[in-house]
Formats: C-alpha cells, structure tokens, sequence
C-alpha cells in the first residue's frame, strides 16, 4: 500500500522547521549529533497544533456541549474529543502527542468527579486533582528513568532522537520533570487553599494569575536550561 503523499500543510510546517545542524560527530563514527536550537517562532508555530488540541479544543468543546446539552452532554462530548483524537491518532499511525495524553489524563478525572455531584466546589476542584494527577506522572517518570519532560519536548520542537539519546541531554530532562512536578504542586496547593478559604470570584481570578506565573517561572527555567545543555553537548569533542 502507497503512503499518502504529504498534506500542503504538513509540508510548509516541516519547511518551516530548520534542520538539526551537522557537526563532526553527524560522520560515520562520530561520537555525538550537534542540535541548533530552532528560533523560538519555529517553536511555537510546532507546538501551537498540539496546544489547540491538547488543551484548548477540549475546553472549548465542553463549554460548547454545556450550553448545548448541559453539563452530562458536556462531559461525554469532552471524553469523546480526547479519547476520540487519541483513537484516530493511533489507527492512522501518528504519534500521540504528551499534551493529549495528559488531556486526557485530567477529562477522565473531571468526568468522574462531576457525574458523582453537582456541587460548584467540587466542580472547581476538578482540574486541580488533575494538575495533582499530572504532577505525580512527572515525579513518577523521574524513578522510572523515561522522563515526561522528555516526551512534551518532542512535541515542542522537533528534536533530533540521537540528541535526545545523549546521557547529558537524558539528565536535564529527568531534573526539567522533577521541576515540573514541584511547579505542579504548588500550584495544587494555591489552588486548594483559594478553594476552600476565598470566594469562588477570587478563586478564579488571583488563583489565575499565581499559576500563571508559576508557570512562566517554570518555562523561563526550562528554556535556560535547555539552551545551556545544548551548548554543552555541542561543545563536547566528537568521539572516533
């Protein structure tokens, strides 16, 4: 069977992309692959596809089915967006991005919680328990040695699998994940105690602006770090 040839879109994105950056280490026998880090609109531009789908469509799905079919059609309709992505990634071959695995890590417990009640704290309390689910699937990747960071990085940018491969490189994701996992939580425990301690406009609000701002910390760390372990890797000498 003939593959599909390559969508106009497909094609302009790949295009868009600049290649991994040849170095000694790129020969027959060299020690290591030199990556160029992309500019930061290449990056965006890669990743804004996953974010729609991962994280945007299946809010807005939901909210649509609210007002549509109310709050039962909501969460099947956002069960069905997630899992029904995943499910039509899978036949056709294509790989499941890290955002849409964790999409539907926190609609399945959102789902659960919001069929067991009605109630508007607990309504809220919904994707906090699945920020708490998420934090403990990066601090579980940490032992494991197979780094979630790892995973949504690849769907960030399109970073070469030798690069990736580098014990260095290994290492940075493994201490991004442990990061991430603490971020996460903190932003768990703001979360719970503006929950139970202030107004629900408050909650949402200044709840609002702290986890954004940990979350900016949290990328601003992430995206130094990577840069100093991308020169450090391609600064090493290629290995005969």
């Amino acid at each position: 069977m003939q593959r599909p040839a390559t969508r106009p879109a497909e094609a302009s994105e790949k295009a868009a992309l600049p290649a991994p950056r040849p170095s000694a280490g790129d020969e027959p026998g060299g020690g290591h692959h030199a990556f160029e880090l992309p500019r930061v609109t290449a990056l965006l531009m890669h990743a804004l596809p996953r974010f729609v789908e991962g994280v945007i469509a299946p809010v807005a799905v939901f909210y649509a089915a609210l007002v549509l079919l109310g709050l039962n059609g909501a969460l099947i309709a956002a069960v069905a967006w997630v899992y029904g992505g995943i499910i039509y990634r899978y036949v056709r071959g294509h790989p499941v991005s890290g955002m849409l695995l964790l999409a539907a890590v926190g609609v399945t417990v959102r789902a659960v919680l919001a069929a067991a009640t009605h109630s508007a704290v607990v309504y809220f309390l919904q994707p906090t328990l699945g920020t708490l689910l998420v934090s403990i699937s990066f601090l579980a990747s940490v032992p494991l040695r197979r780094p979630l960071a790892k995973k949504l990085a690849k769907d960030m940018a399109p970073i070469p699998e030798a690069f990736l491969q580098h014990a260095r490189v290994h290492q940075f994701f493994l201490r991004i994940s442990l990061l991430w996992s603490m971020v996460l939580f903190a932003n768990v425990l703001i979360s719970l105690w503006m929950l139970f301690n202030e107004s629900l406009g408050m909650y949402l609000w200044v709840r609002t602006g702290l986890v954004a701002g940990l979350g900016a910390i949290g990328v601003g760390v992430s995206v130094w770090g990577f840069k100093r372990c991308v020169r450090r890797v391609n600064g090493e000498p290629a290995r005969a």
